[in-house]
């Protein structure tokens, strides 16, 4: 279960990353992040904060590959106690994909967050 979980889990990542990148090259697609509130294309500083949530993804990512032993090796112990950051992550987007005004961010990305979610917590919860 935990190997189809983790590639389950890269699977979305990927596709909220590329929507990130996006986002941040200026797709006009505002009205489904952020709560709607920039529909159209971001500005400036929030093209600048899709750099920092791409980062911050990339780091989840990396943490659940790690504990599912695909990536870093060496790193394996940290990862068995760090998986939990990513799923209160992900338990936390889930919520705020759940109640933002915007009606698009609820039909797309809060069942992307649930998946993402459901996948970690299944990587962080299997044996080694």
């Amino acid at each position: 279960m935990k190997n189809v979980s983790v590639f389950v889990f890269g699977f979305f990542l990927v596709i909220v990353i590329l929507f990130q990148i996006a986002l941040g090259l200026g797709m006009p697609w505002g009205k489904l992040a952020m709560g709607g509130k920039f529909p159209g294309i971001f500005p400036f500083k929030m093209r600048i904060a899709c750099i920092f949530q791409i980062l911050i993804l990339g780091i989840m990512g990396t943490i659940v590959f790690t504990r599912a032993g695909i990536l870093f090796p060496d790193w394996y112990s940290y990862s068995v106690k760090i998986i939990w950051v990513v799923v209160a992550f992900f338990s936390i987007g889930v919520v705020l994909n759940l109640i933002t005004p915007s009606e698009w961010e609820r039909i797309i990305w809060a069942p992307v967050t649930i998946i993402l979610l459901v996948c970690s917590i299944l990587v962080a919860t299997s044996q080694s």
